[in-house]
C-alpha cells in the first residue's frame, strides 16, 4: 500500500468507519466474555452536535474502545430522547408556518405531524456522532417513544400507582406559559434580575364604612408584581407588629377592581420586608396559597395558560402580564395609589427549555412520592459506595438534593409523549382508573363502580403526557427490555452497566433518578461509575450557546482539523468535573500530533533495511524505550482507574512525542544514505504498533490508517479489535539512567547552539564522574551528541566549555571547535553593553527623589534589573577568563 506524503483525515475517516461498520466490529451479543456496557445519555431528537456532545461522546468512545481492546464484550447503546417540550415546540412552529394552529386539529393529527417531523429531522445527531468516530452498536439504537420503550413507561406508571406512590393533586406548580405546560422544580432555572419594588396604597374601610382619602390614610404594601393585585383576596399583617394594631379586623379595598378584602393576621409576615404588610394572592404564589388555605381565603386565578390576563383582569383582559405591569403602574399612579418605587434585585424562575419566566399556577397534576424511593439511591452513593461519582466533589451536591427531595410532578400538558394511562368515568376527584389500555380500564371501572353497563364510550383518557425524564430514568433498564421482560438474557448479561458519562447539570434530572429506578425496579444499581464532565466554555469563560454566537460548528471543526485532532484537542484540557476553556488552538495541537505520528511512520518506512549488525546505541535505545513503555503503561492504567482520562492522554502524548519520536527514532536513525539493521527495524515497528494500541481509543482513525499501512491485515486483525498491551515489569533504574544521559545530550546541544558549533563538527567530551554512573549510555551520548570519545578526568579541564548534570561536570575542549577571537570579541561587546545598562539603573536608584516618590513596585523592578545585570556581568567575566 502506497504511503501518501500527508495524512488526509477526511479520506481516512470515511474509509475506516465504513470498514468497521462493514465488519460489524461495534455490535455486541451476550457471550462468555466479561461485558462492558455504556448507555449513551440520549440527546434530544431535536438536537444537533455541539461541543458538549463532542466532549461527552469522545470520552465514552475512549472508554468503550479501550474495553474492546481489552477483550471485553463492549456494548455501547445509542439512542435519542423524545424531548416533549422542545419537540412539541418545533412541531407547533412548523404547523404555524403552514397556517395550522394546534388548537384547530385533533391529537391524532398533531401526533401524525410530530412523527413526520421526527422521521425527517430526528436522528441527525446520531449520524453526526459517526463523524466523530463513535463506536456505538447502532443496531441497538433506541428512541424513548419506541413501542417497547413506551410500554415500559406505562407499566412502571401503573406499578407505582398500584403501590400508592403516584397520586393526583391540586397543587401550585411551575407553569411555563410559552410551552403551556407544568415543569418540575428541577426544570426551573433561577436567575438574579434587577427589577423594581412598587409601594402601593390600599384604602382601608373604617368601622363606619367610610374610606379615608389616599395619601396617608390607607395601608401600603410593597410588591414586585403589581399586575397580580387583581387577584388579591386578603392583606396580611403580623399580629406582633405594633404599627398595624389599628387595622385588626378591618377590611381593605383592592385598587382598580375595588374588591373588598379582609385584613388577616399571621406571624408568617416578615415585619422587616417592605412595609410589613403583605398582599395575599393565593392563586399566584406558593406561600400565599398556604396562607389562603389556613385562613379560608378565596382563590382567584387572573391568568390564562399563556400568561395573558383573563376576565378577572378587567380592561387588561387578553394582554400579556409584562405589558400589563407597565400599564397598571401608570393607572395606579394616576389614581394616587403608587407611593414610590425602589430598585430591587430578586431571583426569577425561568424555564430550562423555553427560557420563559415561570408563573406559579394552581393545577391538577400527577405526582410521584419520592422520599421513600430516594433512600436506597442516597445510600448507594453516600454510604455503601456501590455507585461512585467522579470527581467526588459532586457527592455533597447529590446528598443535598436527595435529602431534600420533593415529590416529582410527572405530568405535562402536552401531546407529544406517553399519554398518562388514567381513564375517567365521572366528574368526581376519584372517578378514574389506571390501566394499560382502555379495555383493561373498562374492566376496572365496571368493577369499581359496580356498573356493568359502562362502555368505553363512558371513559375518557387523561390528556396529559408524562414528563420526558419519566422515560429516560428507565433508560439503562428499558434499552435491554428489562421492564417488560425482567428475566430476559440481555438485561441479565448487560445490566448493571459499567460507566455513565454525563454532565453535572443533569446529576439530579437524570443520574439520581436512574439510580432510584435501578433499585426500585431491579433491586440493584444501574451503573457502577459516573464520570461527570465539565462544561465547555469559551476563552472568556462564557458557557457556549447559540445566543452568544460563541459555539463553533462541530462538523466544521472536524472538517478542518480531523476528528482525531478535535478529539485530542478536547480531551487534553478536560479533567473530570472541570470546565473546559475551548480554543481552536487545542484542535490544531491535536492535528499537529496526528501529523507528527504520520511523519514518524513515514520516516521509519523510508529506511532501507539490511542484514547488518545492530549498533550498541540502537540496542540500548530499544531496551530503554521498552522499559519506559511499560512504566508509562502502569501510569496510564492508574489514570484510567481514577477516570483521569485527560491525564491518560497527556501521558501517552508525551510518551509518543518526546520518548518515541524525539529520542528513540533519533537513537536508531541510520546515518545518511545508510541502511538500518533488520533487528532494530523489526523491533521499532513492534513498538510503533504498541504505541498505536495505546493511542487508538483517543485517535481511532489515524491509528487504524497507520496500522493498516504497516502490514496487510485480515479484518480480524484490524486495530479496532486488536489486543490492549499487557503490562510487564520495568527497570526504573534504566529509565533514570537514560534521563541522566538525556540531560547530558541536552547540555552538549545547548553549548553547540550558544557557540554556533554545527552538529556536523565532531566534539570531544570529558566528564568529572562524581556519581560514577558508568558508561551504560555512552553509546547514545556519543551518537546524539556527535562525540568522538568520552573520557573520565579527575579534575576540571582548563580552557574548556563546561556544563553540569546533577553533581557531574562535563567539559568540551574548545580547541578547533570555535573561533576563539570572535567569541572573545562577542563577550567583550556584551560586557560593555551590560555594564553601561547597570550604570544607568544604579544612577536612577541613587536618585532619592525617584526612590521616595515612585511606586514601590517600580522601584523593586529597577532593583531587580540591577541584580540581574550584576549576575550577568559575573557570568560573562568567568567566560572571558576561561580563554586566558
Amino acid at each position: 500500500m502506497d504511503i501518501p506524503s500527508k495524512y488526509d483525515p477526511q479520506r481516512a475517516e470515511s474509509r475506516w468507519y465504513d470498514y468497521w461498520m462493514q465488519h460489524d466490529f461495534f455490535s455486541s451479543k451476550p457471550d462468555g466474555r466479561e461485558p462492558y456496557t455504556i448507555v449513551i445519555p440520549p440527546p434530544n431528537v431535536t438536537g444537533v452536535l455541539h461541543m458538549g456532545h463532542m466532549l461527552n461522546n469522545t470520552l465514552q468512545d475512549v472508554l468503550i474502545r479501550k474495553a474492546r481492546l481489552e477483550g471485553k464484550n463492549a456494548c455501547w447503546v445509542p439512542g435519542m430522547d423524545h424531548a416533549s417540550i422542545a419537540t412539541e415546540a418545533k412541531v407547533v412552529a412548523k404547523l404555524k408556518e403552514e397556517g395550522i394552529s394546534k388548537s384547530d386539529i385533533s391529537r391524532e393529527e398533531f401526533l401524525r405531524h410530530a412523527w413526520e417531523w421526527t422521521d425527517k429531522y430526528g436522528g441527525v445527531i446520531l449520524e453526526q456522532l459517526k463523524k466523530l468516530g463513535c463506536s456505538c452498536d447502532w443496531s441497538r439504537t433506541k428512541f424513548t417513544m419506541d413501542d417497547d420503550m413506551s410500554a415500559s413507561v406505562i407499566k412502571v406508571f401503573i406499578d407505582l400507582f398500584n403501590k400508592g406512590l403516584i397520586y393526583r393533586g391540586h397543587r401550585m406548580v411551575n407553569w411555563d406559559p410559552e410551552a403551556k405546560t407544568t415543569l418540575s422544580d428541577e426544570e426551573v432555572i433561577y436567575e438574579e434580575r434587577q427589577g423594581l419594588l412598587y409601594y402601593l396604597e390600599y384604602e382601608v374601610v373604617e368601622e363606619d364604612g367610610k374610606t379615608p382619602p389616599l395619601g396617608g390614610g390607607g395601608l401600603v404594601i410593597a410588591t414586585t408584581r403589581p399586575e397580580t393585585i387583581l387577584g388579591d383576596t386578603a392583606i396580611c399583617i403580623n399580629p406582633n407588629d405594633e404599627r398595624y394594631q389599628h387595622l385588626r379586623g378591618k377590611k381593605a379595598i383592592v385598587p382598580i377592581n375595588n374588591r373588598v378584602i379582609p385584613i388577616i393576621e399571621d406571624d408568617y409576615v416578615d415585619v422587616e420586608f417592605g412595609t410589613g404588610c403583605l398582599k395575599v394572592t393565593p392563586a399566584h404564589d406558593e406561600n400565599d396559597k398556604t396562607l389562603g388555605e389556613k385562613h379560608n381565603l378565596e382563590i382567584i386565578d387572573i391568568f390564562n395558560e399563556d400568561a395573558t390576563l383573563n376576565s378577572y383582569g378587567m380592561h387588561y383582559e387578553g394582554k400579556d402580564r409584562f405589558v400589563v405591569r407597565k400599564e397598571i403602574i401608570k393607572e395606579l399612579e394616576a389614581k394616587g395609589h403608587l407611593v414610590k418605587t425602589e430598585q430591587y434585585a430578586n431571583k426569577v424562575g425561568t424555564s430550562e427549555r423555553t427560557k420563559a419566566v415561570i408563573e406559579p399556577r394552581l393545577s391538577d397534576q400527577w405526582f410521584l412520592k419520592m422520599e421513600g424511593l430516594a433512600k436506597p439511591a442516597l445510600e448507594a452513593v453516600m454510604k455503601s459506595g456501590e455507585v461512585k461519582l467522579y470527581p467526588k466533589k459532586f457527592e455533597n451536591t447529590y446528598r443535598h438534593w436527595m435529602e431534600n427531595i420533593r415529590d416529582w410532578n410527572i405530568s405535562r400538558q402536552l401531546w407529544w409523549g406517553q399519554q398518562i394511562p388514567a381513564y375517567y368515568y365521572g366528574d368526581g376527584q376519584d372517578d378514574f382508573v389506571v390501566a394499560e389500555n382502555i379495555e383493561e380500564a373498562l374492566k376496572l371501572a365496571q368493577k369499581k363502580t359496580q356498573n356493568p353497563e359502562l362502555t368505553t364510550q363512558n371513559l375518557k383518557q387523561d390528556p396529559d403526557v408524562l414528563d420526558t425524564w419519566f422515560s429516560s430514568w428507565l433508560w439503562p433498564i428499558s434499552v435491554f427490555g428489562g421492564i417488560l421482560e425482567p428475566d430476559n438474557p440481555e438485561v441479565k448479561y448487560y445490566y448493571p452497566t459499567n460507566d455513565l458519562v454525563t454532565g453535572p447539570d443533569i446529576l439530579f434530572f437524570w443520574v439520581a433518578r436512574m439510580i432510584v429506578a435501578g433499585y426500585e425496579f431491579r433491586g440493584e444499581r444501574p451503573f457502577e461509575n459516573v464520570y461527570l464532565t465539565g462544561l465547555v466554555r469559551d476563552k472568556q469563560r462564557r458557557k457556549m450557546s447559540k445566543s452568544l454566537g460563541n459555539s463553533p460548528d462541530a462538523l466544521k471543526l472536524i472538517e478542518e482539523f480531523g476528528a482525531d485532532g478535535v478529539r485530542v484537542g478536547l480531551l487534553l484540557s478536560s479533567a473530570a468535573g472541570n470546565d473546559l476553556l475551548f480554543d481552536e488552538a487545542l484542535c490544531q495541537q491535536g492535528k499537529n500530533f496526528a501529523n507528527k505520528i504520520w511523519n514518524a511512520f513515514r520516516l521509519v518506512k523510508s529506511w532501507q533495511v539490511a542484514d547488518i549488525a545492530q549498533s550498541e546505541a540502537s540496542k540500548i535505545g530499544l531496551d530503554w524505550y521498552s522499559t519506559r513503555f511499560n512504566q508509562v503503561l502502569t501510569e496510564i492504567e492508574d489514570h484510567f482507574s481514577k477516570y483521569r482520562i485527560s491525564d491518560a492522554l497527556m501521558t501517552i502524548y508525551k510518551l509518543v512525542w518526546d520518548d518515541f519520536c524525539s529520542w528513540l527514532l533519533e537513537i536508531i536513525k541510520p546515518a545518511y544514505q545508510q541502511p538500518i539493521d533488520r533487528k532494530t527495524w523489526n523491533a521499532v515497528i513492534q513498538l510503533f504498533e504498541k504505541n498505536l494500541k495505546l493511542l487508538h481509543p483517543f485517535m481511532p482513525f489515524l491509528t487504524e490508517e497507520v496500522w493498516q499501512h504497516i502490514a496487510e491485515r485480515k479484518p480480524e486483525n484490524a486495530l479496532c479489535v486488536a489486543d490492549w498491551p499487557k503490562g510487564e515489569e520495568f527497570d526504573a533504574n534504566l529509565v533514570s539512567t537514560f534521563d541522566f544521559a538525556a540531560e547530558v545530550i541536552s547540555g552538549i546541544r545547548t553549548i553547540r547552539k550558544e557557540k554556533n558549533i554545527p552538529h556536523k563538527d565532531v566534539l570531544e567530551l570529558k566528564k568529572l564522574d562524581v556519581e560514577d554512573l558508568g558508561s551504560t549510555m555512552d553509546a547514545i551520548i556519543t551518537k546524539l551528541g556527535n562525540i568522538s570519545a568520552i573520557a573520565t578526568v579527575d579534575k576540571a579541564v582548563d580552557g574548556a566549555l563546561s556544563f553540569r548534570v546533577k553533581s557531574n561536570e562535563y567539559f568540551i575542549p574548545i580547541s578547533g571547535a570555535i573561533d576563539v577571537e570572535a567569541e572573545i570579541q562577542k563577550i567583550n561587546e556584551e560586557l560593555k553593553y551590560t555594564r553601561g545598562f547597570l550604570q544607568s539603573v544604579q544612577k536612577k536608584l541613587s536618585n532619592e527623589r525617584f526612590v521616595n516618590n515612585a511606586p514601590e513596585k517600580v522601584v523593586e523592578l529597577e532593583r531587580k534589573k540591577a541584580a540581574d545585570a550584576e549576575a550577568k556581568i559575573e557570568t560573562l567575566e568567568k567566560s572571558l577568563a576561561s580563554f586566558e
